[in-house]
């Protein structure tokens, strides 16, 4: 429930946010074009809160954080006075009027350079892309390097940490192959180091000619067959909940798990599996304290899992290995530096958003990838677990979405306006109503068609 109410929370925080900076690209160009607004509202249905400025434009924020708009004096839906004709949006010249409707995606695109500018200037900590090990059978089985390495580039592109892979793949869907540089590493000290091997980085060209990739079910990198690096989990207790299962057992930290129900432990997670397929069954869990094997009695309580089955938990944590050093990145640069970084960031995966439109139309990506309104909050809700700075990045890659899915020419959207208007800039007529309610009836269906695949797929999530 409080995930709930924390994912929902910070979705209408993040889409609040989004909507507010596209309707004001529209208003403010508007404004500067001589239009009179008469109306600027964040939401939908019943208004909460109403300002009057002195242009006599209402400022609102309505009860359904879903959207928002501005309203125009418009002679097309409404009657407009002779001498009000002027400050009328239809009686604007035709780029006047391209400019005003392109001002949303416009400053979309604006607040994804802006929000990834403070996240780099706050910084991120994130982890070089080391991989342990190849999966047998898999496209990236023809890697023959024995030892860890860190992947450096894909297709020329270089990547230096797990959030790159992952965005440079994606964007290899549909594609026969790919070109992946890797760098292999030497471990002085397993637990603690890894340095570079001084010598060039290898090539593989890895074929997708046999390549299946479900995001549901699995990540792309686990897909491909990449083992991401993992410092190494012990079967031994650093930490007891209090009130738990594992308390009420006796468990205490620096326990060794040895057996269950006389079956031996290999790791950790074959630990966990025992536990959760065996909620509210008492277990006979041997460990060693201080050298000594003791027996106790443990019963793992029980709470819903996915697909509402019971799944046990105990409330343990292992002892794990601290995370190697050079294996970490900070992604932290000067305010220069970070802008620029912004601008390469969005622009990047404005072409990466493109390029999934596309592969959607022709096939090559499933609808059933598409995400709605639960699916947005989740990435919300988790992002702003992280911090401010993650908070941003989330911001800047929904925004850039807004913007593009905006332009896409479909007269109910920014991008079907725009169609007529260029039309009607290179015609010299303006599209006729007939034309453009036909258009707009094509547009809801399609839209409309979109976003019933999308809130289908989020109940996936719940």
């Amino acid at each position: 429930m409080l995930d709930f109410i924390w994912n929902t929370a910070s979705f209408i925080v993040a889409l609040s946010i989004l909507v507010a900076i596209h309707e004001y690209g529209h208003f403010w160009v508007a404004r500067q074009c001589g239009v009179k607004v008469h109306r600027f509202s964040i939401g939908f249905g019943k208004v909460l809160f109403k300002k009057l400025d002195k242009h006599g434009t209402e400022f609102v924020i309505a009860a359904i954080p879903l959207g928002g708009y501005v309203k125009m004096l418009d002679g097309r839906v409404e009657e407009v006075p002779e001498d009000q004709q002027q400050f009328a949006f239809d009686k604007k010249t035709v780029w006047q009027r391209i400019a005003i409707v392109a001002a949303g995606p416009l400053a979309n695109f604006l607040l994804a350079i802006v929000a990834f500018w403070l996240m780099y200037m706050i910084g991120v900590n994130s982890a070089k892309p080391v991989v342990s090990s190849v999966v047998e059978g898999t496209p990236v089985s023809i890697v023959t390097e024995q030892n860890q390495f860190q992947v450096t580039a894909i297709n020329g592109q270089a990547v230096n940490d797990w959030e790159a892979l992952n965005l440079a793949l994606i964007s290899q869907i549909g594609e026969p192959s790919f070109v992946m540089a890797i760098k292999p590493l030497i471990n002085d000290n397993p637990q603690a180091s890894a340095s570079l091997i001084n010598e060039p980085s290898k090539t593989y060209t890895v074929s997708l000619s046999n390549w299946k990739y479900d995001p549901k079910k699995e990540s792309i990198i686990n897909s491909l067959g990449l083992v991401p690096y993992s410092p190494k989990v012990h079967l031994i207790a650093a930490s007891v909940a209090e009130n738990s299962a594992a308390k009420r057992s006796g468990l205490t930290v620096n326990d060794k798990l040895i057996a269950v129900d006389g079956v031996k432990l290999n790791n950790w997670r074959e630990f966990v599996k025992i536990i959760q397929q065996n909620a509210n069954a008492p277990l006979e869990l041997l460990i060693e304290r201080n050298s000594v094997k003791e027996t106790l009695l443990l019963t793992p309580d029980a709470r819903e899992g996915q697909n509402g089955f019971l799944q046990g938990y105990i409330g343990l944590a292992p002892k794990v290995d601290d995370y190697p050093e050079n294996f970490r990145v900070s992604l932290q640069y000067g305010v220069v530096d970070s802008l620029l970084k912004g601008l390469d960031k969005t622009w990047q995966l404005t072409e990466l958003t493109f390029s999934t439109l596309v592969k959607l139309v022709t096939g090559d990506l499933s609808v059933k990838n598409l995400s709605g309104p639960v699916g947005i909050a989740k990435g919300a809700g988790m992002s702003a677990d992280y911090g401010l700075a993650y908070f941003l990045g989330f911001i800047a890659l929904i925004s850039i979405n807004l913007g593009i899915m905006n332009l896409i020419p479909l007269p109910v959207l920014d991008g079907g306006h725009l169609m007529y208007y260029f039309i009607e800039a290179i015609t010299g007529k303006v599209v006729s109503e007939k034309v453009q309610e036909f258009g707009f009836k094509i547009g809801v269906t399609v839209l409309m068609t979109f976003m019933s695949i999308a809130i289908l797929n989020d109940f996936n999530l719940l």
